[in-house]
């Protein structure tokens, strides 16, 4: 007759049950350290506070971020470009001219992304949240990681059709040859790089070398001498 375990080994397997609870329960927190903290500071409007900018009277100064959203009355005529995207019709012919400077100096860029409605911002979020959750991550953590990638509706400028994702047409030109080329000339055209690196705490989104949004050639210029981003320009 086989013997059960004697009460050694089975205090044993208890304190190894409560180790790998423990453990996983501890990996739980660490996970989710920075998303507590970060729901504290929105709760306490700390952030808030600090980012909150006035609605610009300017249509294309208007500051749109996940502190600061679209206003309700905001209206926009959109222009459709060749591959399907839209774009605000008043930002199109400068968007139109310095994409021909670009062609015109062997670099072939194609916008990826333009205006989104609110369902479609959403679907991209959710998609988002749905990877960092296929990792691993908890909800309230994937949320927070996806929030640096992709804004919340309301929140993206890719719905006031100002900004535009753009990259390169692989069959001519490679992104890094496209980005070089706007950090350095989109100003002259009225666009600037929206996300810069080292900004990410004011602007509240990771470094994107591909999204640019249009402010006009003096906000623009002065954006591009300074060094700073669209928060900073309005004394943030």
């Amino acid at each position: 007759m086989e013997k059960g375990r004697s009460p050694k080994k089975k205090r044993k397997f208890i304190k190894v049950i409560i180790t790998l609870i423990l453990m996983w329960f501890a990996f739980g927190v660490i996970q989710n350290s920075g998303s507590i903290f970060a729901y504290f500071m929105e709760q306490t409007g700390a952030d808030a506070v600090f980012h909150q900018i006035p609605v610009s009277e300017e249509w294309n100064l208007i500051v749109v971020n996940r502190w600061n959203e679209i206003p309700e009355d905001y209206e926009v005529t959109l222009t459709e470009l060749e591959n399907g995207e839209k774009v605000d019709s008043r930002i199109y012919p400068d968007l139109q001219e310095m994409f021909d400077n670009m062609r015109e100096e062997g670099i072939y860029p194609f916008v990826r992304e333009g205006y989104r409605t609110a369902k479609e911002q959403q679907d991209i979020f959710d998609d988002k949240v749905f990877a960092y959750r296929k990792e691993g991550y908890f909800r309230a953590r994937a949320e927070r990681l996806a929030k640096e990638w992709v804004a919340l509706p309301g929140t993206s400028e890719h719905q006031l059709g100002l900004a535009v994702d753009i990259n390169a047409d692989k069959g001519h030109s490679d992104n890094e040859e496209v980005y070089e080329w706007l950090a350095e000339n989109a100003y002259k055209h009225g666009f600037i790089l929206r996300y810069p690196q080292g900004k990410e705490d004011i602007t509240g989104t990771a470094y994107e070398p591909w999204h640019y949004r249009y402010v006009g050639e003096e906000a623009a210029k002065e954006i591009f001498d300074r060094q700073i981003c669209l928060e900073e320009y309005f004394g943030k």
